[in-house]
């Protein structure tokens, strides 16, 4: 399907006072202070004669961004409040499943002691925090599991926004639900309960449903909300106090907020990691899961004193209904027995300009009496980022490894003392280390260079990137199994015949995989967020933050497919076939949707819709302050 094929130049020049009056209503539009971009003030009050950049204008000049407020910093903060909790627990779930409680201890921390030692054989099961006593695959599976439940919920919180309950109060409300959850998971492993392990991992399971919930109403609108208060709207040509005359790009702006917001995701993650896997590995399980849930009480009480300075969108009823009826009328009469017939319909010149009510005129049917063309656009443009996320499942396919094959890798290596699920932080650490490179150095370079790295760009180079992180796995994986003292069928298992199935390798040697897999994220991760907000129509940008989340649930799915190579000898298989699937799909998400990425400018220059939902996005949940 393609977008309006209307004259960009044309586009770029519009100077509608409705447009702009609805512009103001909804954004309050307000001058910039500072260049961001540059670490200095070069756009103050000296810059003059802000108008709309031509098709030239968008090749030639560069392109700035605007300021950061205080009030995106307090959503950032509540994010890392809420990763705190997410990756704090998570950052255990492999060992409280996989591994068994050391001999002598009741809550699964390590025992160092020659009782333990003469019990289990060797002194390594003594200092390997565990549970419940499962296997990998069960641990795998499990994980995999949560993943999927935790990012398919995102289409029903971002649907409950946009349409009934607003981003505030669907936040609010996900962070109960992550509460009950979180208790849930912390009587799992009380002492009493882990004595039983079929009724933890039955406590254990309903905890993990419950914090599903609650991410998907979380994950699917806090983005949006801290995007939302940008409130320029639209690309201006400005002239700098140096005389030069540059873009200041709210595209610019917004990709720094998602890049500062992927930070703190990462410090949420690293502090959390960190700290609940020493907690797990010297006190027990219910501490790991207990602390979390006191870190994410912050996030409710700073929602609510900083609400009254927060640009809130209103839920505008379900406007989804009518965006899916205009796809079916445009797609009427296009569809085919030939499959590919039917696909070569649907990319016609005009899909979407034949069901513009300008078009249709009196023959638009009643529904459309309220829609307006450029909310037809918009609409448009929506769908087609809902298709370019289609290949993200193949990417995220290979960032699963980290959270579940790979720390079960490290437990068979040599840890002189390292917990195995400790060196899985090498991953926030690159990200919260590159990402001010990337954003005061890199990126910045790349635009005084007018080298326009788009999303679509960016997005291709991290499915490049997470395919090596996936062959350097392989490579860690065949050489364990040339080096164990086990054949590689018991590698796993950690002792066979009391001989010690550790390898010699140093488990440092995993920072290669995961420090590529947190480049990858810069390029892949960071960009989805920016892109399904950025592309999204105004009023179902909760939903399309769903759909792009939802590529991970869709990534789980294909993991529980490669499940039975989760396991010795066949592990080097498993990282091999990862490796391959996401240096196939680069090249197939690159060669799809090359031709978005040349009408990146123009699809960011749409004009704003007067359509706003029911009765123009009044009543229900939050306030437009």
């Amino acid at each position: 399907m393609q977008a309006m094929d209307a004259d960009f130049n044309v586009v770029a020049e519009m100077r509608r006072p409705s447009i702009a009056a609805v512009q103001d209503e909804k954004r309050g539009m307000a001058t910039y202070k500072g260049d961001m971009d540059t670490a200095s003030t070069e756009i103050g009050s000296d810059s003059t004669n802000s108008t709309e950049p031509t098709k030239e204008e968008l090749k030639m000049l560069r392109r700035v961004s605007g300021s950061i407020n205080w009030q995106m910093m307090t959503i950032t903060f509540i994010e890392f409040c809420e990763r705190f909790s997410y990756y704090g627990t998570t950052a255990v779930f492999v060992n409280f499943i996989q591994q068994p409680r050391p001999f002598g201890s009741r809550t699964g921390n390590i025992q160092p002691n020659a009782a333990c030692l003469a019990a289990m054989g060797s002194m390594e099961a003594c200092m390997q925090p565990g549970g419940l006593g499962q296997d990998q695959r069960a641990a795998t599976g499990l994980v995999m599991f949560n993943q999927f439940w935790a990012y398919i919920m995102p289409l029903v919180g971002g649907y409950l926004a946009d349409s009934y309950l607003g981003r505030f109060m669907t936040i609010q409300w996900s962070i109960l639900a992550a509460m009950i959850g979180h208790i849930i998971l912390i009587c799992s492993s009380l002492p009493s309960v882990m004595d039983n392990p079929s009724s933890a991992m039955g406590c254990f399971a309903v905890g993990l449903v419950i914090m599903g919930v609650s991410t998907g109403g979380f994950k699917s609108n806090i983005s949006p909300l801290l995007a939302e208060q940008i409130k320029q709207t639209r690309p201006e040509v400005i002239t700098l106090a140096s005389g030069e005359r540059v873009i200041k790009d709210p595209q610019v702006t917004i990709s720094r907020v998602f890049l500062y917001f992927y930070m703190m995701i990462n410090f949420g993650s690293l502090a959390g990691g960190i700290g609940m896997v020493y907690a797990e590995r010297y006190i027990g399980f219910w501490l790991s899961y207990a602390l979390p849930t006191f870190m994410f009480f912050f996030a409710p009480l700073v929602l609510m004193a900083c609400k009254k300075h927060y640009v809130l969108a209103k839920p505008t009823g379900s406007v989804t209904s009518k965006a899916f009826a205009l796809l079916r009328l445009a797609s009427k009469g296009k569809w085919s027995p030939n499959p590919v017939r039917t696909y070569k319909n649907m990319q016609t010149e005009g899909f979407w300009d034949d069901v513009k009510p300008s078009r249709l005129g009196a023959s638009a049917p009643a529904w459309m009496n309220d829609i307006d063309d450029e909310w037809v656009d918009q609409v448009a443009r929506g769908f087609n980022a809902c298709k370019v996320f289609c290949w993200l499942p193949l990417y995220w396919l290979a960032y699963n490894q980290m959270t579940n094959n790979l720390t079960s890798q490290s437990a068979t290596m040599t840890l002189n003392g390292v917990p195995n699920d400790l060196i899985n932080n090498l991953n926030p650490i690159t990200l919260v280390l590159f990402i001010p490179i990337m954003d005061w150095v890199i990126y910045p370079a790349l635009r005084k260079a007018r080298i326009h790295f788009t999303p679509l760009k960016r997005i291709t180079w991290g499915f490049g990137i997470a395919s090596l992180s996936m062959v350097s796995s392989a490579v860690i994986q065949y050489y364990i199994y040339r080096t164990s003292a086990c054949p590689d069928r018991f590698v796993n298992e950690g002792v066979h015949n009391d001989v010690s199935c550790t390898s010699p390798i140093n488990v440092w040697v995993q920072a290669v995989p995961y420090c590529l897999i947190g480049f990858s994220e810069i390029f892949a991760s960071v960009t989805g967020l920016e892109y399904a907000f950025s592309k999204a129509p105004e009023n179902m940008r909760g939903l399309v933050m769903g759909v792009n989340l939802l590529q991970t649930a869709f990534s789980a799915a294909l993991g529980q497919a490669l499940l039975p190579l989760a396991e010795d000898p066949l592990l080097t298989w498993n990282y091999a076939m990862v490796a391959i699937l996401a240096a196939l799909g680069g090249v197939a998400f690159w060669f799809t949707w090359r031709g978005y990425d040349k009408r990146e400018d123009e699809l960011n220059m749409l004009g704003a819709t007067q359509y706003l939902g029911r009765k123009g996005g009044e009543g229900g949940g939050d306030e437009k302050l």
